[in-house]
């Protein structure tokens, strides 16, 4: 069992402790600070969401909430987006000292992280996976996050052998200093997705300034 694997009891333990999500939201309203190591340097910088593909908030997608029945807990151990080539370990996150959803190591690009403070992907609400878009040696995990198009799938591998699949029907780009916290983390009342890098514009200063957010709903489990 490696330092990322806690057994169990812990993981049940967790689980009961996690934060309802008014509080999450509360803490996270300013953003994720997942690339403070994040170079930015590279000749086009990552794609960034279009318009066209704003999630819209009322039909969205025009996904029935309860067309696919909720999974029960289960960790994730992988996530694959055939569209930008992801194919990547997950290991669990929590918060930081600072009050931040924490990154995995910058180190390894292909790398991402699954909040534990939310359900796991295909339970009953929203869970959210985070991972860098750049390290200091080029694009890492989700640099390709904001080209992603309605209809696109993420695929899910969960710990008790499931695959919840589920299909994107929005990406935007939100100002870190603006993060609208209550309608990314909030549950929609299925199971839902949201997988979350930096974006935006860059500075050496500040690092990047927005966070690009896919938003996806639970469409299939194999």
């Amino acid at each position: 069992m490696s330092a990322f694997e806690p057994d169990e009891a812990e993981w049940e333990a967790r689980r009961r402790k996690r934060a309802p999500w008014g509080v999450i939201a509360l803490v996270l309203l300013t953003g994720l600070a997942l690339i403070r190591n994040g170079s930015g340097e590279f000749d086009a910088g990552p794609p960034q969401p279009a318009g066209a593909a704003a999630a819209d908030s009322r039909t969205p997608g025009g996904i029935v909430v309860d067309a696919v029945p909720p999974l029960p807990y289960a960790v994730p151990e992988r996530v694959r987006i055939p569209s930008i080539q992801v194919d990547a370990p997950v290991i669990p996150v929590g918060l930081d000292m600072e009050g931040w959803v924490d990154a995995p190591p910058p180190e390894d690009p292909n790398l991402a992280g699954w909040f534990t403070g939310a359900v796991s992907p295909g339970e009953k609400g929203t869970a959210v996976v985070v991972g860098h878009v750049d390290n200091a040696q080029g694009p890492a995990v989700f640099y390709g996050l904001g080209a992603l198009k309605k209809g696109n799938h993420v695929e899910v591998a969960r710990q008790d052998g499931k695959t919840a699949v589920f299909e994107i029907y929005g990406v935007e780009v939100f100002a870190k200093n603006d993060f609208p916290g209550d309608r990314v983390y909030a549950s929609k009342g299925g199971a839902e997705l949201r997988v979350i890098t930096c974006g935006g514009g860059f500075s050496q200063q500040n690092g990047y300034d927005g966070n690009v957010v896919a938003f996806a709903r639970l469409a299939e489990v194999r």
